[in-house]
């Protein structure tokens, strides 16, 4: 049984949370709102002194997980030991991702595009497999995947990156249609550029660069509000509408003249943990 701690902050219309990716910049961010709001959370992620860090705030609304997200037994495990201890969620948020620059010329980045999509595309099904029959009995409950409008449109040297977000957004509008009448949602949140080490090594103009602590609060208000489809910052979803009304070619001499994200190995590049060693 866990024990009630002091708020500083309005009370969570979620009391029971899986969160994946809490080590990031955004899943940070979420983490601590969530946790300040006194809901219970499941600090899912692979830095544990961070995830430790975020549960020394609430020691007992909170627990640490380290499984690969794309480890289907792994996170089986996980949500036996969560259930067991604290009840069926009634909010998941799949949060984990990694991004990295993608080249099809080199061989060695075939195994980042692999894992990138067992990372951003099996680790959401596998977070939500585990709890949704529960989920579904309890008649309540909302599925929170994070894609990206990196997903809406291929863009030049993120292939791998694209795809994945891509592919995650239509499993969601799949599991969505699945759940209608249920009692559960199923929200797809598309972020532009956030301030997070994913975007830190971007030497390219990003829009509409948004603070992860804003992201996380208006995720989280727009979920509590039933919105199905959340664009952070909105605009964003407008700016990136206008531009797909442009001819193929246009858009993608835009893209082209922008700076690449930095490939694995490269300086900028950003950690995507589970790769075979480069040789």
């Amino acid at each position: 049984m866990h024990q009630p701690s002091s708020l500083s902050g309005p009370r969570s219309p979620f009391q029971n949370i899986v969160l994946t990716g809490a080590c990031g910049g955004l899943g940070q961010a979420l983490a601590r709102q969530l946790l300040t709001q006194g809901a219970v959370v499941a600090l899912v992620g692979l830095n544990r002194p961070v995830l430790e860090a975020l549960a020394a705030s609430a020691p007992y609304r909170s627990a640490i997980y380290t499984p690969d997200v794309a480890d289907p037994a792994a996170m089986q495990a996980c949500a036996q030991e969560w259930v067991g201890r604290f009840g069926v969620p009634d909010l998941l948020i799949a949060n984990a991702g990694v991004a990295g620059g993608f080249d099809t010329a080199q061989a060695g980045d075939l195994a980042v595009m692999r894992r990138m999509l067992e990372i951003n595309v099996l680790g959401v099904a596998t977070t939500f497999q585990p709890f949704l029959e529960a989920m579904r009995t309890q008649g309540r409950g909302s599925l929170v995947g994070v894609a990206s409008l990196a997903g809406w449109r291929g863009m030049p040297g993120n292939g791998a990156y694209c795809a994945s977000k891509g592919a995650l957004i239509r499993y969601l509008e799949s599991l969505r249609a699945e759940l209608r009448g249920s009692g559960l949602r199923v929200h797809t949140v598309s972020p532009g550029y956030l301030r997070t080490p994913l975007t830190a090594g971007n030497q390219f103009v990003m829009p509409g660069l948004m603070e992860a602590d804003d992201a996380a609060r208006a995720l989280l208000a727009a979920v509590a509000r039933g919105r199905e489809q959340i664009v952070l910052p909105r605009r964003m979803g407008w700016l990136a509408r206008a531009l797909g009304l442009l001819p193929a070619a246009w858009h993608d001499r835009i893209l082209l003249g922008q700076p690449r994200k930095p490939r694995v190995g490269e300086a900028g590049a950003t950690a995507i943990p589970g790769l075979p060693p480069r040789h």
